[in-house]
């Protein structure tokens, strides 16, 4: 077949452009910690010119929050019963905590740290409300469901106690962590979640 005259096409961003921005990222964080993170420091080490990378992340914090909103937490569907209402919200947060885990013990040391404001973006509040699709905001409505079902007092305030069980969480993630990894989470979060809600909940 005869090749066509003219300049050949211009070759096309490689597909995994991407995925080598975010592979490079966790390699970074793992060995520097996330406050180190900047634009041009994970292109230099992914080998990707800073127009790629804008391509695909706003800035570093866009990048950074990658890790937290990759899934919406309205899609996930929960095993546990709505009446197990400790458990079945432990189940809910270790979906977030098992993704970060897969990423390894030295990721999460680095990626919890009160200097990543992508981190404390996700896990904070706009107007008294958490965004869409977070799973703090999957919490309350399953605490409003449990309200509903008769399975928490119907007076319990369903923010408040996403706000409280947040705290809870990110705390077992540090002991976690100061415990190199050997702790329990998923067992030391269910017992704590257990205990807060006991004064709640109805059966």
């Amino acid at each position: 077949m005869p090749r066509k005259c003219g300049r050949p096409p211009k070759s096309a961003e490689p597909l995994d452009a991407q995925k080598k921005l975010i592979d490079t990222t966790v390699k970074l964080i793992k060995k520097y910690g996330a406050d180190s993170i900047t634009v041009r420091n994970v292109c230099e080490e992914a080998g990707l010119s800073i127009g790629t990378f804008y391509h695909h992340f706003q800035n570093k914090d866009d990048l950074l929050m990658h890790f937290v909103r990759e899934t919406s937490f309205d899609r996930f569907v929960l095993e546990t019963p709505l009446s197990d209402v400790p458990g079945r919200i432990c189940e809910l947060y270790m979906h977030l905590i098992n993704r970060y885990m897969n990423l390894g013990e030295e990721f999460m040391k680095s990626f919890y740290t009160t200097g990543n404001k992508a981190l404390s973006a996700y896990m904070g509040q706009e107007d008294g409300h958490y965004a869409e699709g977070t799973v703090m905001a999957r919490c309350e409505k399953e605490l409003d469901l449990a309200k509903q079902e008769g399975f928490l007092n119907a007076d319990a305030d369903s923010h408040l106690l996403s706000i409280d069980i947040c705290t809870i969480v990110k705390g077992c993630v540090f002991e976690w962590a100061l415990n190199d990894g050997k702790m329990d989470i998923q067992t030391s979060l269910h017992r704590i979640l257990d205990a807060y809600l006991s004064a709640e909940r109805i059966l």
